[in-house]
């Protein structure tokens, strides 16, 4: 199973619960099925098999999160979640990176 199946397979374990929010939905970024709402991804595995998620630039800080890296910049409002962090600690960020996204896009 590669880093991004085994990854996959993790957020399947609590996706369901995401997707019973309102305008939750599966999408696609960057060659990854992740979860959006209302359109906008919050939540998507990386190529490495990592969550990849959404938060408010001061929140990726405070949780010891590093940010996701692209083109050898980081993206300020991007954090990746190791898949070492395991079920419980992927629900909780992709809880509250649900949470921070449905905040900012309109209705």
């Amino acid at each position: 199973m590669s880093a991004r199946e085994a990854g996959s397979a993790l957020l399947g374990e609590f996706a369901p619960e995401l997707l019973a929010e309102p305008g939750v939905a599966f999408g696609r970024m960057f060659e990854s099925e992740g979860l959006s709402v209302r359109g906008k991804l919050f939540a998507f595995v990386s190529s490495h098999g990592d969550l990849v998620v959404k938060l408010d630039a001061d929140r990726i800080e405070e949780s010891g999160l590093d940010n996701m890296v692209m083109r050898g910049r980081p993206m300020r409002e991007w954090a990746v979640v190791p898949i070492e962090g395991g079920v419980g600690r992927w629900r909780e960020v992709a809880r509250e990176a649900y949470a921070f996204v449905d905040s900012i896009t309109p209705r």
